[in-house]
């Protein structure tokens, strides 16, 4: 009878060491999520994460991309974001600058370590500069400090600069506990799984407020689950998507003879960016807004009131906002893709093996095909992203759910998140039981 590797789970000793320490790490980052910043005013948090219009959203949004956090403000309220805003702007740096881009190709190796250090280096600057944006946008909002005495003259400028180091050693501690899920536990999943628990363990919150409406309580929670698992089964199928494009591999010499070309294939995949776009596009779409909260009080009447409109286009409320949204999401897409994928050079790569695509010729022909077929398959991906990002909206204007908004943002964009983490975890566990010889096998009773 053939069985599954994984009833082989928990007695492959090395295997289960690793999830032991993955899930330790993650109770302590759970742990660490809930100690607050120095002096921070909890009514006026309270009174900011239940509120509604733009404010309530805006609000949610950035308490969804740090995991949760935000709803405790703790000096983890930024989560990982510093670092992965650190890392896309190198990675778009890259093309642009030819210094590094001569330095990723000469050496990919040098060029990754180069990539990593500086990534961190620019990550704290980066938490910095959050933290203090953070701050002054949850003032402006509540129109009340949110942290008193908060700046940097006179007696405040002290326990200002401890409090912003207090959040981005936050955010230093959950990168560096990232870091030791990848090097000890789940390899290479670090980052993702601390985003993956801040998210999940605002399930039970988010389940919470969905049944706060006792007449339609039962019928929203039905249309969530079916939704939900709508979601799921979309998500899987476009990230499993990919296109394999025929590659023939030249044969080797094994003696005095020369073994025949072995035909192979290369895999394009449809959302080649993953949850990058969404992220990008609510960080772009959300700057008016927080640019706007400075100005809400202005003595001049004209800047109070472009101020307001900022507030109300760019708050997450009306529908000028989803469908700049829907496009900016579907126009990053493409550009991070095409970024990502002229770092990988397939034309001069597969020049270099020997290997060529049948009917194209080696180099930047290769290169100029393969980008062409990308960008033919990204579309759908990037349709998809468009739709996941805007889908509160769409599901709004077919059912009012008032506050509940917030929650179908979880359970589209985080569930993104989610799903990808949880389907990249469960291949990365397969390999290390087939590394370990548990792989599929029949047995005999």
């Amino acid at each position: 009878m053939k069985r599954s590797a994984w009833r082989y789970l928990w007695s492959a000793h090395d295997i289960r060491r690793k999830l032991l320490i993955t899930l330790m790490i993650l109770v302590i980052y759970r742990f660490a999520a809930h100690v607050p910043v120095p002096g921070v005013d909890r009514e006026v948090l309270a009174s900011l994460l239940s509120g509604g219009g733009s404010t309530g959203t805006l609000v949610g949004l950035l308490n969804l991309l740090s995991g949760g956090t935000v709803a405790q403000f703790s000096v983890m309220a930024m989560g990982v974001y510093p670092y992965i805003t650190a890392q896309i702007i190198l990675q778009l740096l890259v093309p642009i600058v030819p210094a590094l881009q001569r330095r990723m190709e000469e050496d990919p190796r040098e060029g990754r370590k180069w990539m990593e250090k500086w990534t961190y280096l620019l990550a704290i600057p980066m938490a910095a500069l959050q933290a203090i944006g953070q701050i002054n946008l949850f003032s402006g909002l509540a129109q009340t400090p949110i942290i008193p005495n908060f700046g940097f003259t006179g007696a405040n400028l002290l326990p200002s600069l401890t409090i912003i180091a207090s959040m981005t050693a936050g955010t230093m501690f959950a990168i560096w506990l990232g870091e030791l899920i990848s090097e000890f536990g789940i390899r290479n999943q670090g980052l993702s799984l601390i985003i993956f628990a801040g998210i999940v363990a605002g399930i039970p919150t988010n389940l919470g407020q969905l049944m706060t409406d006792e007449q339609n309580r039962w019928f929203i929670l039905a249309f969530m689950l079916v939704l939900t698992l709508l979601i799921i089964a979309a998500i899987v199928f476009v990230q499993q998507g990919q296109r394999n494009i025929p590659v023939m591999y030249p044969g080797r010499r094994v003696g005095n003879r020369m073994s025949m070309p072995v035909k192979g294939t290369l895999p394009l995949r449809v959302n080649m960016a993953g949850m990058i776009p969404l992220i990008f596009a609510q960080a772009f779409l959300t700057f008016p807004a927080i640019v706007g909260g400075f100005f809400l009080n202005s003595q001049t009447e004209w800047v109070k009131n472009l101020a307001s409109s900022l507030q109300n286009i760019f708050g997450g409320t009306s529908d000028a906002y989803w469908i700049m949204y829907f496009f900016v999401v579907v126009g990053f897409t493409f550009f991070y893709t095409d970024v990502l994928f002229a770092q990988q050079n397939y034309g001069e790569n597969l020049k270099k093996a020997g290997a060529q695509i049948p009917g194209v010729s080696r180099g930047a022909p290769t290169q100029r095909y393969l980008t062409k077929v990308l960008r033919r398959i990204t579309f759908p991906g990037a349709m998809f992203l468009g739709i996941v990002a805007i889908l509160p909206w769409l599901v709004s204007l077919i059912l009012p759910l008032g506050n509940n908004a917030g929650v179908l943002l979880v359970s589209s964009a985080g569930l993104l998140i989610v799903v990808g983490v949880v389907r990249d975890t469960f291949f990365i566990i397969d390999a290390e039981l087939k590394l370990h010889g548990y792989d599929d096998r029949l047995l005999v009773r």
